[in-house]
């Protein structure tokens, strides 16, 4: 995606050498929705420090075919990332390198066995929502390294990135930013319950 993006300011600026791009927030390789990069670096280092302020609103649409413990909460645990398998453990108490770890979820609805969630990031740690989903014993649609076996449509997993909110750097303007997942595959049957236009409300958010 950087690639493609630089390709696209080099050409559209006429840019004679290579383009600056800076990924603000990353999404994993089979998830899909809205992502924000930066065209300067002064523009990525404030973008960054309102990343790390908990400043930026960050959304996700997830699908498991379990039902969660509550309809609706905070999971706060400690993650830690092991790089050589690629894979975060969850803690219920802090280990040592492990990372505090915050989100909440709210769920939509149902449909045939499939439960539609909506998750608001708190932190941004590596496989954060994936895994601490999987804790709870809600396990992603097609997140195989998580818990969910393997189906007919293969390494897809149900977690889309569908609204961001931040600050413009440089104008300040409040920004936001509304994308749906294509209704296909774990999708089909929630297109009457997704969020329309912006997230449903979600009690835990006034807390934080």
């Amino acid at each position: 995606m950087v690639h493609i993006v630089k390709d696209y300011l080099r050409i559209a600026y006429k840019k004679p050498g290579d383009a600056y791009v800076g990924l603000v927030q990353r999404l994993d390789r089979p998830v899909g929705g809205v992502m924000v990069m930066a065209k300067t670096s002064k523009a990525f280092e404030r973008l960054q420090s309102q990343m790390k302020a908990r400043e930026v609103n960050k959304y996700y649409l997830a699908v498991s075919n379990q039902a969660p413990p509550q309809e609706e909460d905070l999971l706060h645990h400690w993650l830690l990332k092991n790089d050589k398998v690629n894979r975060t453990s969850v803690y219920e108490e802090e280990v040592e390198g492990s990372k505090e770890s915050k989100l909440i979820y709210k769920l939509l609805g149902e449909h045939e066995g499939r439960y539609l969630f909506q998750i608001k990031l708190i932190t941004g740690r590596s496989h954060q929502i994936r895994s601490q989903m999987a804790h709870i014993g809600c396990p992603l649609l097609g997140d195989v390294k998580y818990g969910h076996p393997m189906s007919k449509l293969g390494y897809y997993l149900a977690l889309y990135a569908f609204y961001l909110q931040f600050t413009h750097p440089v104008t300040k303007e409040e920004l936001s930013f509304f994308n749906l997942p294509r209704v296909k595959e774990y999708w089909v049957g929630f297109e009457e319950i997704f969020p329309k236009e912006k997230p449903a409300e979600m009690k835990y958010s006034s807390s934080l």
